[in-house]
């Protein structure tokens, strides 16, 4: 830029697309002073004052402004004295300045996370220390305590003098140590919480443990929480009836799911397991119930539409795919549970034992319209359509000979068939047997 004596532009260059693109080509005839954000002002007034001392030796970071955008150059002033103007040299600084601007945003949001943080720790610390059941933090690989609550510091108070740090099984009779270490295993490979009978050292009763794992940065723990005996009695006589129905749930003889609002498998009883040829419930936790379903999503969004609309689902007819790729047709009702998070629950039975008089959908032979529309999603509609004639030819034959009283040659002729063309059809659909006699 070349300025004059009073400070006016009255020439510049600009190389560099993101300065061209500011125009800065509008500066020209205006004072330099006037372009300058605020808190620049000074440190321009101060560079432009005596240019000759500070040519060549001083870089001034100055912020300008153009219309919407900040303009960050480093100035440099050269003196002409012949003609009493200044030469401006300028760098662009807004990769600087963009990247300086991201340092703040990043310290501040780490600095937001960790307060985050710091909040996460204490409640867990006052609910962790809050709880009256006795609760131990045990590493996976070392079998250590990590971390223990004040109950259970009361409670292993005169098994071991410092409870962090001691080893799981010390402070359990040598008995349960085998049940420990088979109920650790099971949590760990189901990642569910698991429960076992044991009793500690210098106890007089037993107590419930139950284990849970999860993992932090340290790597895989167990969270072991110990409940007495009585209160475990109290729980399971204070609600019978939900011990009866999960155990009825449990042992149906037709399958049971509950999924959550995506269909995300959350539970399932042994009855669905073996429809899908699988031996335990836990290999299809956690996942979907679209991968089993013959239509897949379209299934499975027809069925949670309906339950979000209604609350309940009776009659879809479809099929489950098995893991060797077998098709079992079903018929599947749902219900819409009620918990915080939208949960649902399917049951859904073999068709093929359940209806033992209703001929399976590949069989190319429906009996009624009821069954015709029973094979609504078991079947494409052409075949469905294949299947509709079908059921027309054989009922116009049945009223035509109950019409003609068996007599095949009258009913021929009242169907415009031949005689020949309407045996054949007799013994297509099987009333040969019930109309031997003319």
């Amino acid at each position: 830029m070349l300025l004059d004596a009073q400070g006016l532009v009255l020439d510049l260059t600009v190389s560099g697309r993101e300065l061209q693109r500011m125009n800065l080509k509008a500066w020209q005839g205006k004072p330099l002073l006037d372009m300058a954000s605020l808190d620049s002002k000074e440190k321009l007034q101060s560079l432009l004052a005596l240019p000759d001392q500070n040519a060549g030796s001083v870089w001034r970071h100055v912020n300008f402004t153009a219309g919407a955008d900040d303009v960050p150059l480093q100035l440099m002033a050269v003196a002409q004295p012949q003609t009493q103007q200044t030469l401006l040299f300028g760098r662009d600084l807004s990769g600087v300045s963009q990247m300086q601007r991201r340092l703040v945003e990043s310290h501040q949001s780490m600095e937001r996370d960790y307060l985050r943080l710091r909040h996460m720790e204490a409640r867990y610390r006052l609910l962790f220390e809050s709880v009256s059941d006795p609760i131990l933090v045990v590493d996976v690989a070392q079998s250590r305590v990590m971390e223990a609550n004040q109950a259970a510091q009361q409670m292993f108070k005169d098994v071991v003098k410092r409870l962090p740090g001691t080893d799981i099984f010390q402070c359990f009779e040598p008995s349960a140590r085998e049940p420990m270490e088979n109920l650790l295993r099971s949590a760990q490979a189901s990642g569910r919480m698991e429960s076992a009978r044991v009793r500690s050292l210098k106890s007089e009763q037993d107590c419930q443990l139950h284990a849970s794992v999860f993992v932090q940065e340290g790597g895989p723990q167990f969270l072991l929480r110990l409940q007495a005996m009585s209160v475990a009695a109290k729980a399971d006589i204070a609600s019978p009836a939900a011990n009866w129905f999960q155990h009825a749930l449990e042992n149906a003889p037709v399958g049971f799911v509950v999924t959550d609002r995506t269909g995300l498998v959350k539970a399932c009883n042994t009855e669905f397991c073996g429809l899908l040829g699988l031996s335990a419930p836990g290999q299809l936790v956690d996942k979907n119930l679209e991968d089993f379903m013959a239509r897949g999503a379209v299934d499975l969004g027809v069925l949670l539409n309906n339950l979000r609309q209604s609350g309940i689902v009776r009659g879809f007819a479809t099929e489950l795919r098995t893991m060797v790729g077998v098709q079992v047709p079903v018929d599947v009702a749902g219900v819409s549970l009620s918990s915080d998070e939208p949960t649902y629950g399917f049951f859904i039975r073999d068709i093929q034992l359940g209806r033992g008089s209703m001929k399976p959908a590949t069989s190319g032979m429906a009996d009624s319209v009821e069954q015709l529309s029973q094979l609504v999603g078991r079947m494409p509609m052409k075949d469905i359509v294949g299947e509709t004639s079908t059921m027309i030819e054989r009922m116009c034959i049945q009223a035509a000979l109950e019409l003609t009283h068996n007599n095949r040659a009258s009913a021929a002729e009242m169907l415009g068939l031949s005689r020949q063309s309407l045996y054949v059809k007799l013994h297509r659909y099987g009333i040969v047997s019930e109309t031997d006699s003319e």
